[in-house]
């Protein structure tokens, strides 16, 4: 019961740090997915402004102009960039992911050849024990059988003594 106590001990103490890891990835890994978030946003702004821009005719008889033309195309050459930088972001954050998963998969592993050298210690112990259980076993046994041993040659002597007083005074 004991041991099953501190290998339990011994888990919920790894499994804290692990734990305390995981939350910080996370909070890191939060912030990386506001950021493609915002990029995100704001890509859908800059789509709004080029489809206003693409209606925009600004030249006589509604015409569109060179000038309407120029600003859709700096819109969209923005919207690139933000593109860019979206998948840039997300790359980030998917390998983010990655090493946060390869880092729990090491920590159990991690973890789990800690639990497994534990059991093994505590098997090992429990081995011994039983060992040493039966060493005094067989250690009161023998106890036992010279103490019968003593008391019959205590006996013997004390038979021995009494038929030498008795035969003396004969």
């Amino acid at each position: 019961m004991k041991y099953k106590l501190i290998t339990i001990l011994v888990f919920t103490l790894s499994m804290n740090d692990c734990f305390a890891s995981f939350q910080e990835d996370s909070t890191a890994y939060e912030r990386q997915r506001a950021k493609v978030n915002r990029l995100l946003d704001q890509r859908s702004q800059r789509f709004g402004e080029f489809d206003a821009s693409l209606r925009a005719r600004s030249g006589i008889f509604g015409l569109k102009t060179k000038k309407d033309m120029q600003a859709s195309i700096d819109i969209l050459k923005e919207i690139v960039k933000t593109d860019n930088n979206i998948f840039k972001e997300t790359k980030a954050l998917l390998d983010f992911k990655d090493i946060e998963k390869q880092t729990v998969e090491n920590k159990a592993l991690e973890s789990g050849s800690r639990i497994t050298g534990y059991i093994n210690t505590i098997s090992k112990l429990r081995k011994s024990q039983e060992q040493l259980l039966e060493e005094v076993n067989v250690l009161k046994r023998q106890n036992s059988v010279y103490l019968n041993v003593l008391i019959i040659a205590f006996l013997a002597l004390a038979t021995v003594s009494f038929l030498l007083v008795k035969r003396k005074k004969n």
